[in-house]
């Protein structure tokens, strides 16, 4: 099985002159060497293809695939994740993890939330701010989190992202306007626990691996998981894993997350976001349908490892997970078509079903 691997490598960008915090969503060689690694140990043959324009030129020249393992964030626009699965999909190449109306609407929090609320699934009330003028206009009751509407890693998150008042608001709405040149959604803050749930495989399959707390330590930017205490988490945040057998709260998450996750069609793998309320009750953050995966820093691949499990399992789940979804119609799908290329793990995907 011939397997391409697409990515945005962090270094390349920061050779290129983009900063520190532009290219935080992009992947460390190491995660790209671990998940090759562990491909390579399920016995099946990779090529390394790097970014988007990569891709299109391989294409070009009449490269093909059985499958893609596609991590790739892309650099520009609400859109940018689901460019990879797009230009895949014009090619009928299968890959891992969404497709591109999922990754569109994930990464924009508010299309995220009003689907949420469609679905009868708990999440903070919001307001989007388009200019500084709308935040005049915001009911919520204070506090409030404001953060740009379709970044991931924190980005413009930090010890100022908790506004009691109004003034406060305009002032964050207007710095997130011009630094992130995108809408503001503005939030209720949740003063309660915050959890990570980490799923694998999809629609009725999927299933909660479990759940990491998030917990800030001494040092840490206070109140919100923020840009600076993910980069840092090793020194500012601690992960306990908690269990839903022992934790009401864990328990009621975990099965949020695992509707929200049928709800917007995530796929394979990935990774949901709560924290709870004032009642103690969870409520949905952000949905994350292209998690992080290096070994040690990703918080998915921290929670599988936490456990009891290997890393190489994890991206044998996902690989398998494309296989069941290459053999099994989707709503709204193309027939079914056979795993070309995968009969070991359609195999596997039968007896697991």
């Amino acid at each position: 099985m011939h397997i391409g691997l697409t990515y945005d490598l962090r270094s390349d960008y920061l050779a290129a002159g983009y900063s520190e915090e532009e290219t935080a969503e992009f992947d460390q060689l190491g995660t790209i060497e671990a998940i090759d690694a562990a491909l390579l140990e399920l016995g099946l043959e990779t090529d390394r293809i790097g970014h988007a324009r990569n891709l299109v030129e391989r294409l070009a020249r009449g490269d093909r695939w059985d499958l893609v393992f596609n991590i790739c964030e892309g650099l520009r626009g609400r859109g940018r994740e689901a460019q990879v699965p797009a230009i895949l999909d014009v090619y009928d190449i299968p890959y891992t993890f969404a497709d591109p109306a999922v990754m569109c609407v994930c990464l924009d929090k508010a299309l995220t939330k009003t689907v949420l609320r469609a679905a009868g699934l708990p999440t903070p009330n919001w307001h989007v701010v388009h200019d500084a003028t709308d935040a005049d206009h915001c009911e919520l009751q204070y506090p409030h989190i404001a953060k740009p509407l379709a970044e991931g890693t924190g980005k413009g998150i930090d010890a100022g992202s908790k506004i009691t008042d109004s003034t406060g608001l305009r002032q964050a709405c207007e710095r997130l306007l011009v630094r992130y040149k995108q809408p503001v959604l503005v939030e209720r803050f949740l003063p309660g626990r915050e959890f990570t749930v980490g799923l694998v495989g999809s629609g009725e399959r999927a299933q909660a691996v479990g759940t990491l707390e998030i917990v800030l330590q001494p040092g840490a930017e206070a109140d919100v998981y923020s840009y600076v205490n993910k980069e840092y988490c090793e020194k500012l945040v601690a992960f306990p894993l908690v269990r839903a057998a022992d934790d009401g709260q864990v328990a009621q998450a975990e099965q949020i997350a695992r509707a929200a996750w049928r709800a917007v069609g995530g796929r394979d793998a990935g990774r949901i976001d709560l924290r709870c309320d004032e009642r103690e009750r969870p409520q949905i953050m952000e949905i994350n349908p292209l998690a992080g995966l290096h070994p040690t820093h990703s918080d998915l691949p921290m929670l599988w490892t936490a456990v009891g499990r290997e890393y190489v399992e994890l991206i044998e789940r996902i690989v398998e997970s494309v296989s069941c979804r290459m053999t099994l119609s989707e709503p709204g799908g193309p027939p079914p078509r056979p795993g070309a290329g995968m009969p070991r793990l359609a195999e596997i995907c039968d007896q697991r079903s």
